[in-house]
């Protein structure tokens, strides 16, 4: 067989053919890890590039290819995981807030921040008794949103 103007044993060419069939197929799983790591809300940190060799340029060896994937494996599990978490801890959030708005007078003093409800702003819902000392001695209890965000000094 003739490649690149040299006669190369039929072998040998196999085996560059499947190294590099697995190099493209590897770079695809990167690409596509990398995708979907930079979907996720909020995207982590990407792992660590392996480290280039002092001053040589090289293409990565096969071994650097799947550790590479391997790393960005994990790095999307992790992600999704958090997000997984995340998204537990704001319906556990909403949930409360939703009982707080159905009976105030059972969640005195109870306070609910946007922030845990995956809401922007720096607002609370807190359960305030109305009219002050009047309301809470009658009993007359209100979910309130503060304005948000303190000015700034």
């Amino acid at each position: 067989m003739v490649v690149a103007g040299q006669r190369v044993p039929a072998p040998a060419f196999a085996s560059a053919l499947d190294e590099a069939t697995a190099r493209r197929s590897l770079r695809a799983q990167i690409a596509h890890l990398e995708r979907r790591l930079a979907t996720l809300d909020p995207a982590p940190p990407a792992p660590a590039a392996p480290r280039p060799r002092a001053g040589v340029a090289h293409l990565l060896t096969l071994g650097e290819l799947e550790r590479a994937r391997d790393r960005l494996a994990a790095a999307v599990d992790e992600a999704r995981a958090a997000q997984a978490r995340r998204g537990a801890r704001q319906e556990q959030a909403r949930v409360r807030l939703e009982r707080m708005l159905l009976d105030p007078a059972r969640h005195r003093f109870e306070r609910v921040a946007a922030a845990e409800l995956g809401e922007g702003g720096c607002g609370v819902y807190a359960v305030r008794p109305r009219l002050g000392l009047v309301g809470m001695l009658m009993g007359w209890w209100r979910v309130k949103l503060s304005s948000g965000c303190p000015l700034a000094a």
